[in-house]
């Protein structure tokens, strides 16, 4: 599937993804070589997982282990009891993509349980307290392969993914070429990286943040302007 049909089908899926993140989750799909599988850890609706799934199978390559209890995380369930798998099937049969998609209806930390290969592309986009995205990372990250990549989405604006990606990714000597799309923070995962390497990491982190700083500011200044426009 190209990556116009993926955006083209995105669009009336629920779900919280830019442009740029659209593009990014396609291409690291599509530059998988089947040599493992592709994990995501928060399906939702499948806005994420139609990305993923979509670039892989332009080039034939492995399939989406779509992991999600479906009951929406702490932040979501303050809004009542939440039921999102019904959503999720359909977005997925409806762009053809069933056949690629692997649902898991279990919490995290109990299908990691029932891994059996090892993962060429892992997208960590759970529960977003601390707590929970470092227990994401370790349950998963030692079944990434060398050569293999990790991503997390939210990692602007969202303390817990921020300061796991800046403690274990940016800063760590495991993993090499760690950027950012948008708030989506990926990387390659090494046996050891260089001290180049590492210097690129560190100063690709000094860079995010001040993104984020950026980003931070513009975003308490809009809801400001609302606030004050506001009958």
């Amino acid at each position: 599937m190209e990556l116009e049909e993926v955006q083209h089908r995105i669009r009336s899926v629920n779900g919280w993804l830019s442009p740029m993140e659209v593009r990014t989750l396609y291409r690291l799909a599509r530059g998988c070589t089947g040599r493992g599988v592709i994990v995501e850890i928060g399906s939702w609706q499948g806005k994420s997982t139609l990305c993923l799934a979509g670039g892989s199978q332009a080039v034939n390559g492995p399939k989406v282990y779509a992991i999600d209890p479906h009951v929406g995380s702490p932040e979501h369930q303050m809004e009542g009891k939440i039921w999102t798998f019904d959503a999720f099937q359909k977005n997925i049969a409806d762009a053809g993509l069933s056949d690629r998609v692997v649902p898991i209806v279990k919490m995290s930390g109990d299908a990691v349980r029932d891994m059996r290969e090892p993962i060429e592309l892992l997208f960590i986009d759970g529960a977003h307290e601390y707590e929970a995205v470092k227990a994401d990372f370790e349950n998963y990250e030692p079944w990434l392969m060398e050569g293999g990549v990790i991503a997390f989405h939210d990692t602007v604006g969202w303390p817990g993914p921020e300061r796991l990606v800046a403690e274990s990714i940016f800063r760590s000597d495991r993993f090499a070429g760690a950027t950012f799309a948008n708030s989506i923070t990926y990387a390659r995962k090494v046996a050891r990286n260089t001290a180049s390497e590492r210097l690129a990491n560190r100063m690709r982190l000094a860079v995010k943040n001040l993104y984020a700083a950026v980003y931070v500011s513009l975003l308490r200044l809009k809801k400001r302007i609302s606030g004050q426009s506001a009958p």
